[in-house]
Order: structure tokens, then sequence, then C-alpha cells
């Protein structure tokens, strides 16, 4: 047997790490970022242990490129479903509903995420969070703004915050009211992106007892 390529050991490697950071995910989503331990991981993700120390330095650098994947891939889906748009205002709308949905949906992941970025080591550079990253400045890019190096660390601290509030145990904010606030700074239309009540990316509705319909008017 010829030895596989460097193309296919590198897509292997890939789809390897794909694994483990999905497998970071789910689990950290049913137990908790502390009840979750590296080998749980490993094991759910059908890989050797030493896989894990092999491309992620620790437990909290595969969890925080775990969630920048998940919000990557959730953003990009959210920015290039059908109807495909190029409008800038439309694709920030959806920006802003993808990423508060995670919070919405996904409450004890985004919860430890925040957590996790207050911790000492703070916010982790990695490919999954410059790929999101690169996805957000475009948006800003194309939503019209003249300084996007000033606005897209401004949006995304707009979003991180929201996300807090969102996921905040026990005194949550209601989704509608923080779109809302999101949306009237930035001059969006309440029918832009995916509303409370419409599916957002992920299979996921934004039914809820108070946040189905607009809220009223200052």
């Amino acid at each position: 047997m010829s030895p596989r390529s460097a193309s296919v050991n590198e897509e292997l490697r890939r789809r390897s790490r794909d694994r483990l950071l999905q497998a970071t995910v789910d689990l950290v989503g049913e137990r908790g970022y502390e009840a979750t331990t590296l080998g749980d991981i490993a094991d759910r993700a059908g890989s050797a242990r030493g896989l894990v120390s092999y491309y992620f330095s620790g437990k909290r650098q595969l969890f925080q490129s775990a969630v920048h994947r998940l919000m990557h891939l959730t953003l990009e889906e959210a920015l290039e479903r059908a109807p495909r748009t190029t409008d800038g205002r439309e694709r920030l709308a959806r920006a802003i509903d993808a990423i508060l949905g995670l919070a919405v949906d996904r409450p004890v992941l985004m919860r430890a995420h925040m957590a996790g970025i207050l911790q000492a080591e703070g916010f982790v550079q990695c490919p999954e969070q410059q790929r999101l990253a690169f996805l957000l400045r475009d948006t800003v890019e194309r939503y019209g703004s003249q300084d996007v190096d000033a606005d897209y660390p401004l949006l995304r601290a707009l979003l991180m915050g929201a996300v807090f509030a969102v996921a905040l145990p026990g005194v949550p904010m209601p989704l509608a009211r923080l779109r809302a606030e999101l949306f009237q700074r930035y001059g969006l239309d309440w029918g832009l992106g995916f509303p409370p009540g419409q599916e957002r990316p992920g299979g996921k509705s934004g039914n809820g007892t108070d946040q189905s319909s607009q809220p009223r008017s200052k």
C-alpha cells in the first residue's frame, strides 16, 4: 500500500481536530465545564487521549476553540442562508440574531465560555477565533462602517454583553428586549434577520413567553 499523500494526512488531522472540538461543545453543554474532563472529550470524539495534548495546550484552549468554532459555523450558516444576500443591514441583523440565539439555545455552554474569558488567561487566540473575527469584520464592513478597526471591536463587545445578559442565571434579560436595543442602535428594521418566532440557524426558533413579539416602543 502506498503512503498517504500530504493532503490526505492534513484532511485526516483536520477531521480529528474537529471531532474533538465538537465533542467539547456537546459535553460541556450537557455537563458543564468543570464536570467535563479531557478524557471524556477524547472518548466522545473516538480519539486517543494523547491527541488532545497534540492539538491543544490545555482544556481552556480546547474549550474556547470549540466555542469559537461553533460560533463561526452558526454565523456562517446565518449569513449564507437562502435567500442569500449582500445587503449589509440584513447581514448585520442575521449576525446579531445568530449570536444571541446561541445564548438562548445553549446557555450552559455560553455561560462557561463567558466565565472562561474572564479568567486570568483571558481571550485565547486560535484559528477558529480568527475565522469568526473575519466574518464579523466583513459584516461590519458590508454594513457600511467607515472605521472597521473601531466598529468591529465595539460590535464584538456589544454582542458579548448581550450574550452575558441572556445567559445570566436566575435573571436573564428577554431576548426580544436585547435584540430591540441592538437593532435600534444600528438602525435595523425589526423584520430583518431572524425575528423571534422564526427559525434561527441551528434549527431553533425564538418562541418564548415574552419573546415572541416586538416590544413596545419606549
